[in-house]
């Protein structure tokens, strides 16, 4: 636990804008260098005159900071983010392309307007092509590093990211645990189980055996990343049952499933954190459709509607032990990244939950 905390926060340390600010100063500085030893070798050791110096100088920027820069922060910003990252080759390479031949046309002609001279002017058409197609080449390899840096970045943030997630679940896993041996609901269970025995033995031994049946899904069916949509639904069931016991209205909770479940799968307890949270705040058991659960199982989603009344005056003054709505919802995140939704609106005295899982 130690270990994984402290590798989240070198992670995070690590990957501040300093970092990256240094990264492309370092890039930079490789590129002035590399200027440098050019001209040291244009020159021959020999000291240039201030005029031909100033010339050189125009000529390195035009012809090779300027293209480089922009395409540099081109594909750093723009072909990456919106092309590569999302695997689209083609229009990667396509656009690279036309940002390098506009990366070096901007460069060729800025050299033209402040280094203006008979033999740029004169040039004829295929000189001029030949020169851009050659900062075109000087263009795209600063594109090529700007991949490279970018490339590297996204994937420590990706892996910091995951560990954070990891931490998360951990935590949710844990909260998930101590909510499943609910002391409260155990011990109301088994006393009005006990009190029927007395009354009607075969309708107590009937809810022992729902109660036994939810003990043994939460001890090994939990343990799994999926199971069947139709067991985790035969365990809300069996939860919505026991928690009827303690009121005689027929009508405290209305729940119904539009569709069949088949052979879909789902990971474990996603729902039933929603309808535990419905019992535990709707504390008037005399209320007709005090909890309202709607399960639509269609083509490609999986939705819930939980909704329950509440007494927006009532001061909940016990702890609450179950899974908090931040806790939930960093779960869903973790098992269900960019495929769920989730709605929770409180309005007056009703709360609902509508939550959606893409299927497939």
């Amino acid at each position: 636990m130690i270990f994984g905390k402290l590798k989240i926060l070198f992670f995070g340390l690590a990957m501040k804008k300093s970092l990256i600010v240094s990264l492309h100063i370092g890039y930079w500085l490789c590129f002035a260098l590399v200027g440098i030893m050019l001209l040291a070798a244009f020159s021959r050791g020999e000291e240039l005159e201030a005029s031909r110096l100033e010339m050189v100088f125009y000529v390195f920027s035009c012809m090779g900071f300027v293209p480089s820069s922009i395409s540099f922060y081109a594909f750093y910003y723009f072909l990456f983010p919106k092309y590569l990252k999302k695997k689209k080759i083609l229009q990667s390479v396509t656009y690279g392309i036309l940002i390098c031949i506009v990366a070096s046309s901007i460069g060729y002609l800025l050299l033209l307007t402040l280094y203006a001279s008979e033999s740029c002017t004169e040039d004829d058409p295929l000189t001029s092509l030949g020169i851009i197609l050659f900062l075109s080449f000087i263009a795209m390899i600063s594109g090529q590093a700007a991949l490279i840096i970018k490339g590297f970045i996204t994937w420590f943030e990706e892996v910091k990211l995951k560990d954070e997630l990891k931490q998360k679940n951990l935590e949710s896993q844990l909260t998930l645990v101590k909510s499943q041996l609910d002391p409260h609901f155990l011990f109301n269970t088994i006393n009005n189980i006990d009190i029927l025995i007395l009354k009607d033995a075969t309708i107590a031994s009937d809810y022992l055996n729902k109660l036994s049946d939810i003990l043994r899904f939460m001890l090994f069916k939990t343990k799994t990343e999926e199971i069947f949509l139709a067991q985790e639904l035969e365990y809300i069931e069996k939860y919505i049952e026991l928690q009827k016991i303690r009121t005689a209205n027929a009508n405290y909770v209305n729940i119904s499933i539009h569709g069949k479940p088949e052979n879909r799968k789902i990971a474990p307890m996603v729902f039933i954190p929603f309808i535990e949270n419905a019992f535990k705040h709707t504390n008037n058991k005399k209320l007709e459709n005090a909890i309202t659960i709607h399960i639509f199982i269609k083509e490609h989603t999986i939705q819930l509607e939980c909704s329950n009344k509440f007494d927006p005056t009532r001061i909940i003054t016990q702890k609450d032990n179950g899974l908090g709505n931040e806790l939930i919802q960093k779960r869903l995140q973790l098992i269900y990244p960019e495929k769920h939704s989730l709605v929770l609106e409180k309005q007056k005295n009703i709360y609902t939950v509508k939550l959606s899982i893409t299927h497939g």
